[in-house]
């Protein structure tokens, strides 16, 4: 198949459908090249952080764009892609999910979230005061779909939804960084103004807000320490 033919494919819903494939024979590649690629990302991964001074420098919006096309590449159950990403640079919208946010982050700071919960988020140094969701230049706000609608109305059930978009956004990150771009996981609980603010169907829940952007000149981070490898791996 040709990558024309490729590109003008259009996805429609498989449910149901009998079982097809086609060839993979992806070039292997060699071991040696292998091992220097795998120590750079890894290297690269390494520098990594989760940012929460932004600079209001523009990013290209062509490079948020082809980071989340490499998130929805990313495997889900039944092959089913429950996910949608809005790519939000309207200022005054960013606004109005910084006020929403910040009105449900003074509630759990206040205390729903628990003291257990803040003894955890204390070496974090993080509290109500939501300036990244204004200060990025771009947010990305991701939503699980949890159900799509048939073209009769029948609503039809996607499976390991968590999953599929927690696997995505994982991918989602990793992209913007190698693309040298900063970002955060922000997750105001609850998310249900998400939904309202940006006009999403019922079938849609929030799920993250990832401000998006370049770190500030006096940006600081926790001094925090990774996990070796020995610590999360284990080999039988």
């Amino acid at each position: 198949m040709s990558d024309d033919t490729e590109q003008q494919r259009e996805w429609t819903p498989i449910h149901g459908e009998p079982y097809s494939s086609v060839p993979y024979r992806p070039d292997r590649m060699p071991a040696a090249e292998s091992l220097a690629h795998s120590a750079e990302l890894r290297d690269r991964m390494q520098e990594r952080r989760t940012v929460r001074q932004f600079a209001s420098d523009p990013v290209p919006a062509q490079v948020v764009r082809d980071a989340i096309a490499c998130a929805a590449t990313a495997p889900s159950g039944a092959h089913q892609q429950p996910w949608t990403f809005v790519l939000v640079q309207d200022p005054e919208i960013r606004r109005r999910i910084r006020e929403a946010a910040e009105h449900e982050e003074q509630i759990s700071y206040d205390g729903r979230l628990g003291e257990e919960w803040l003894a955890a988020l204390r070496p974090l140094g993080t509290d109500e005061v939501k300036p990244h969701l204004t200060d990025a230049p771009a947010l990305i706000v991701v939503f699980q779909q949890r159900y799509w609608l048939g073209e009769d109305g029948t609503k039809h059930k996607h499976y390991y939804v968590d999953e599929s978009v927690g696997i995505a956004v994982g991918m989602l990150l990793s992209a913007l960084h190698l693309s040298g771009l900063a970002a955060l996981i922000h997750t105001p609980s609850p998310m249900r103004f998400l939904q309202q603010v940006l006009g999403r169907p019922e079938n849609e829940k929030a799920f993250a807000v990832i401000p998006v952007g370049y770190p500030a000149p006096d940006c600081r981070v926790p001094d925090l320490v990774r996990k070796s490898l020995d610590q999360v791996l284990v080999e039988v």
